[in-house]
């Protein structure tokens, strides 16, 4: 079963690469053996830097089951999810990830990723993205106001 689909997330990269859609990637989100989710890259046709495909297949797989958990689902890529996308599954509680091809095979054509991965890892003052901190006590505010709301939804 997994070959199958993983073979639907490679259909879907390379179907929707061909037709101008994005880059060459494909996933999709499955719930107990069915599909709930598709997502194909989608960065150049939407002009969004974030719409990869796992993103896409995760946002797809929400929209349909109308949650923010997809605890108990699988992430059928047809590659290793770069860092951004690593971190979405986590946020959505994908508790299975199956890829094809591998981050180095991406480098290969030209989709290297490891600087993000090196980034991530080195302290904040550390990294190339100049960030520094103000106004931590204002921004405590909406902490307390969330631990106050009494029908907050948890995720």
């Amino acid at each position: 079963m997994e070959e199958a689909l993983l073979r639907e997330a490679i259909r879907l990269s390379v179907e929707k690469m061909l037709a101008g859609e994005g880059g060459p990637f494909g996933a999709v989100v499955v719930d107990r053996g069915r599909i709930v989710g598709r997502g194909w890259n989608r960065v150049s046709s939407t002009h969004d830097p974030t719409a990869h495909a796992e993103i896409v297949a995760i946002r797809d797989a929400c929209r349909r089951l109308a949650t923010v958990s997809l605890a108990g689902c699988a992430m059928y890529s047809s590659c290793e999810p770069c860092p951004m996308c690593l971190g979405a599954l986590y946020w959505a509680r994908i508790e299975r990830l199956y890829y094809a091809a591998t981050r180095q095979d991406a480098a290969a054509a030209g989709f290297d990723d490891a600087w993000f991965y090196d980034e991530i890892a080195l302290p904040p003052a550390d990294r190339k993205l100049f960030a520094t901190q103000h106004l931590r006590e204002e921004a405590l505010a909406a902490f307390d106001a969330w631990n106050a709301k009494e029908d907050r939804v948890t995720y």
